[in-house]
């Protein structure tokens, strides 16, 4: 219904009920013949019609089984008594046309607080729009025309035109990461050395650069990060694991979650010791040096640890120390000191003590078992546990530590504990990607052991 502004403050609405079938013009007619004389001159409904002060009357009426029922609606400009006047006297009407009939007034709607309404809701909707505006304009333009900046340096990369930063060719360490979005993400923050899969079908531009670079795995927090990572294992060559904080992509991370992510990186073979996928990739078990790739730099950094403990550092002797409970059940012969002349790795590593002979049956009654041993200064066991709980465990040891033997690889993680925690042997069953090896630590390995 259109209303006259100039004539309409508040709406009259009433319910129409008739016996029998009426038209508009009839309910109209009704209005004004019963209610004529009826208020008075000054509220006779033609006057205040010719003068403006009440509106059209509008009718909507529908017919069905022999009744009529509708709606009646009198716009009006006069004070509210008046209007509440007018609204009752349209229940005074009882017959229209030939029928009789029956008129209520349901209510009276003040017309300006619903403009008022839709004044505000408007002006929210205008403020809204304003603020959006003034937030685009007030960006710095430092950071827009950086952003402008990052999103060219994106390159194709090789014959699959995979998503890169321009650092990709030249850097001997790269990210992997899954789309293009992750890409501008990192280069945002200065990261250029990253090349994008572009989902779990991992082309074969990634999977050749893989195998001449240190890799480091870099995917989102879900289960779609699983899902290209068991990927990436199958068809190349990963050095390390970097996720994103669980149900993060990263593409939505700050510069501060990006480095926490990649600081916490693990070696490969850590990654799938930790989530149980030793089986499932059992050639991904130990990547250290593989394809050349950094081998040079670990053997030179091992062989400087080992001058170092040759130089400042004696073989450690000390007395044979108790048997623990698993080596009594140990065959005899293999309890036996080995008194053959040591190979190329014994040399490394010193003479073999009667200590060192110890821990070495111990390994090897570890072998298969997944276990770990904790062992004091005097070759007593102090706890034994599964090796995945290894790292929680020596972080605050429930007594002081001298060695730990377990059948698991020593990665640098433990490496580093181990150093935190002043224990002097760690024994495992073999070396993970070790780059530095704390002075304090004798890191032994079966190789090591002749195992």
């Amino acid at each position: 219904m259109n209303l006259d502004p100039a004539t309409t403050k508040y709406l009259i609405e009433a319910k129409l009920v008739a016996d029998g079938v009426v038209e508009k013009p009839d309910v109209v007619g009704a209005i004004f013949g019963q209610t004529e004389g009826l208020l008075g001159d000054e509220l006779d409904l033609r006057d205040l019609q010719k003068t403006g002060r009440m509106g059209r009357i509008e009718v909507e009426i529908n017919s069905k089984k022999g009744k009529s029922e509708g709606t009646v609606l009198i716009p009006s400009s006069l004070d509210q008594v008046e209007t509440a006047i007018l609204a009752a006297a349209l229940e005074t009407i009882d017959r229209i046309g030939p029928c009789r009939a029956k008129i209520t007034a349901e209510k009276i709607e003040d017309v300006r607080i619903k403009k008022k309404q839709k004044i505000v809701d408007r002006a929210k909707e205008l403020l809204s729009n304003l603020m959006d505006t003034s937030k685009l304009s007030g960006l710095d333009l430092t950071d827009s025309v950086r952003q402008a900046v990052q999103i060219d340096e994106v390159v194709n990369f090789g014959e699959d035109k995979c998503p890169a930063g321009p650092n990709i060719e030249t850097s001997d360490a790269i990210i992997v990461v899954e789309g293009r979005s992750d890409v501008i993400n990192l280069l945002k923050y200065g990261i250029k050395n990253t090349i994008a899969v572009g989902g779990t079908n991992v082309p074969p531009t990634v999977q050749k650069i893989t195998q001449e670079k240190v890799v480091t795995a870099f995917v989102d927090g879900d289960r779609g990060g699983e899902l290209i990572l068991k990927e990436l294992f199958q068809v190349a060559e990963v050095d390390f694991v970097a996720r994103a904080p669980k149900s993060l992509e990263v593409e939505e991370l700050t510069q501060k979650q990006i480095i926490k992510a990649l600081r916490n990186k693990l070696p490969i073979e850590q990654y799938l010791e930790m989530n149980d996928l030793l089986e499932s990739f059992p050639q991904r078990g130990d990547q250290n040096g593989k394809n050349g790739k950094d081998r040079k730099h670990i053997e030179s950094v091992k062989r400087d640890q080992m001058e170092r403990k040759d130089k400042h550092q004696k073989p450690p002797q000390s007395p044979q120390p108790p048997v623990p409970p698993r080596e009594q059940q140990a065959p005899e012969k293999e309890k036996e000191p080995i008194k053959a002349t040591p190979g190329k790795k014994d040399k490394e590593t010193g003479a073999m003590s009667a200590e060192v002979t110890r821990y070495k049956d111990i390994l090897r009654s570890l072998s298969g078992t997944l276990r770990a041993m904790l062992l004091n200064l005097n070759g007593e066991v102090v706890s034994e546990l599964a090796v995945r709980q290894l790292a929680d465990t020596l972080k605050t040891p429930p007594k002081p530590v001298h060695a730990v033997v377990f059948d698991g690889i020593i990665s640098q993680r433990l490496l580093d504990i181990a150093a935190e925690q002043g224990i002097k042997f760690l024994v495992g069953s073999k070396k993970g990607n070790l780059t530095k090896e704390p002075e304090g630590v004798l890191v032994l390995a079966k190789d090591d052991l002749n195992l």
